[in-house]
């Protein structure tokens, strides 16, 4: 799949019904952060997560009662360094607390990340921005 350079934002969201209309709601961090805002006017594209043939986004079985990671290798985020770890790597977290680990990143640094390796209770993101 080819990705747009105008790509703003990348997130998953479930659509929800509300009243006569459907919503897919924009997480807080995307409108704090920057990458979009409220006054404008945005094109939206739906990708499907795999989870329809069970298999989870890389292609691996999904396990159905099993909450899967929220990113994917690849993806690109902006994340905010709340901790460092053991090792000296920035800790970042996400959507339920998932954890990010950022190699060189520094405590209370926002950075734009591309997600590298996932497993099921943490991933590992490198700086490129």
């Amino acid at each position: 799949m080819e990705i747009s350079d105008k790509l703003l934002c990348l997130f998953s969201a479930e659509i929800e019904e509300a009243e006569d209309r459907f919503v897919v709601e924009v997480p807080r961090r995307e409108i704090e952060s920057g990458s979009v805002g409220t006054e404008d006017t945005y094109r939206v594209a739906l990708i499907s997560d795999g989870a329809v043939d069970g298999t989870d986004a890389s292609g691996g079985t999904a396990p159905p009662d099993e909450p899967q990671p929220p990113v994917e290798p690849g993806e690109i985020r902006y994340v905010e360094i709340e901790d460092l770890g053991k090792q000296g790597d920035g800790i970042a977290r996400v959507e339920r607390g998932y954890v990010i680990i950022v190699p060189g990143a520094e405590v209370g640094e926002r950075v734009k990340i591309e997600i590298s390796e996932v497993k099921s209770n943490f991933a590992v993101g490198e700086v490129i921005e």
